[in-house]
């Protein structure tokens, strides 16, 4: 298994290694109109994106084709599967094939910062102000997204942090446990998801938790939100250091490795997708996923279908050394970034950022939040009626738009529901609970020139130690033997960078 990580590993590397050195041409310009004029660019063009697929289906063509009709465009939206994203959009601008609106994950942002100075994107900011609806977007998550002072993209919002425990409440039931509430709570949970026969099958093949190789979004951040590690960086001694050079990193090392050696988690999570995450609890092989909360209403309505048995909870709150705690992102999951490679004149970028503006219309924010009035969604009273008949309707048609929305949250013109979903509501309470809790980065906004040239074999160098130690490959003094060659080749000159551009914006 471990050979099939790290080769996984150098494979992700070496593609990583040829998009950021990939540089497109510079884009010709020419003059825009007023906001009128400027809006009318979008009549008809053919607006081609790459957008992020996070349902197992596509929108149907009847939502397509209304939004085209709202919008007077032709859309080319080549839809990606979530899991394999990343490495699709890195061979698109590394094969100079990309599409004219690309989206790039918050996570990614860092790797294309090269890119962008390199003038592969337009740069946005300057027309924001002739649209309708751009103009009002957040001036503080815009400036979140901001590079050397210059906007770039177009953002999609989300709160905070969605970060939680997805559990299955017929398996707390039928072993009499609570609702866990602290690590080691959790702990004992899981162990007794695998050896207690939660299913009642009279077998011993479960798993406690199911994760996948994903050191972010998958369980392990989460669970070191618990333990009490700073959010990627933190201040000690009047320094920016890493999270992985803190106690409480390795605490959470040393819990995942518990797991890990208990078999109280998938013993493949090292090289397991998200897919096949998400599978193993919806088929009942495991009864807690870590996660984006909001994923539970899916998850339970897929489980269910399986088994009309299977019954979903979730927990945000999980007390460690220092109470709750939960890391946080910024207020933008990602943006949409417009290619000067693709997009060859200003005429053509407004014609895109006019398609994006008139998205954010009441009738077309509602169809890509809550599909087809009467036919997936109803309104009464001003707010909108969700259906339980409706339900599957819009995962198999809508949701995926869902995508595509810019500014969703603050965005005046989407229409409130009267009554979500059971799941989905507790899903978004529970996330606006975490705001009482969550921990920021503190080089959000903040520069370093080696940060953007060597994040990336940088990241690798951490990110491998952390799974050989997980795993029993490496002990205590390897990870650390690691940690120091981070820091020569180029880490501890990252630090000091951040720690001057912390202090000088004093």
């Amino acid at each position: 298994m471990g050979k099939q990580r790290f080769g996984a590993l150098t494979g992700l590397f070496a593609r990583l290694t040829i998009w950021l050195i990939a540089v497109a041409s510079l884009a010709s310009c020419a003059t825009a109109g007023s906001e009128q004029e400027t809006r009318s660019a979008a009549q008809g063009p053919t607006i081609s994106i790459m957008a992020p697929l996070h349902f197992p289906h596509a929108p149907s063509a009847e939502a397509i084709s209304q939004l085209e009709n709202m919008t007077q465009t032709k859309l080319d939206i080549h839809w990606v599967p979530d899991g394999i994203y990343m490495d699709k959009m890195y061979t698109a601008l590394s094969t100079n094939s990309l599409k004219k609106v690309t989206f790039v994950k918050h996570t990614d942002y860092m790797f294309v910062k090269n890119a962008i100075r390199s003038e592969t994107f337009w740069e946005i900011g300057p027309y924001l102000d002739r649209f309708p609806n751009l103009k009002h977007l957040d001036a503080d998550i815009l400036k979140q997204t901001a590079l050397d002072g210059r906007i770039y993209g177009l953002y999609t919002e989300r709160p905070s942090s969605r970060q939680g425990l997805i559990i299955r409440q017929d398996w707390l039931d039928k072993l009499g446990l609570p609702k866990p509430s602290t690590i080691e709570e959790l702990y004992e949970t899981l162990r007794q998801f695998t050896v207690m026969d939660p299913d009642g099958n009279g077998k011993q093949d479960t798993v406690g938790l199911t994760d996948r190789n994903d050191l972010i979004y998958g369980a392990f951040k989460t669970l070191s939100s618990y333990f009490g590690t700073p959010n990627n960086w933190g201040m000690e001694d009047g320094k920016i250091v890493p999270e992985f050079e803190t106690e409480p990193y390795m605490d959470t090392m040393n819990f995942m490795k518990r797991l890990y050696d208990e078999k109280l988690i998938n013993t493949d999570f090292a090289v397991s997708s998200k897919e096949i995450q998400r599978y193993q609890i919806i088929r009942g092989a495991a009864g807690a996923y870590i996660g984006s909360m909001p994923d539970v209403q899916r998850i339970q309505d897929e489980a269910k279908e399986l088994n009309p048995d299977a019954r979903f909870t979730l927990v945000n709150r999980i007390a460690g050394p220092d109470g709750f705690r939960v890391w946080s992102i910024p207020n933008y999951n990602g943006l949409y970034l417009f290619s000067k490679k693709s997009i060859r004149t200003e005429e053509e970028l407004l014609a895109h950022l006019a398609f994006f503006d008139r998205t954010m219309d009441r009738d077309a924010a509602n169809l890509l939040r809550y599909g087809i009035e009467n036919i997936h969604y109803t309104v009464k009273d001003g707010q909108v009626q969700l259906s339980e008949d409706t339900s599957q309707l819009r995962v198999t048609e809508v949701n995926a738009l869902y995508a595509l929305m810019i500014g969703n949250l603050s965005n005046p013109n989407v229409l409130k529901v009267a009554e979500q979903e059971p799941m989905l509501e507790l899903a978004e309470r529970l996330s606006a609970d975490n705001e009482k809790f969550i921990v920021a980065d503190p080089t959000i906004g903040l520069e370093s020139a080696t940060y953007d040239e060597k994040s990336v074999e940088l990241y690798k160098i951490i990110s491998d130690a952390t799974y050989k130690y997980i795993l029993g490959q490496i002990d205590a003094a390897g990870f650390r033997q690691e940690v120091e060659r981070w820091k020569r080749s180029g880490g501890q000159q990252m630090m000091d960078e951040y720690t001057e551009a912390y202090f000088a914006q004093k």
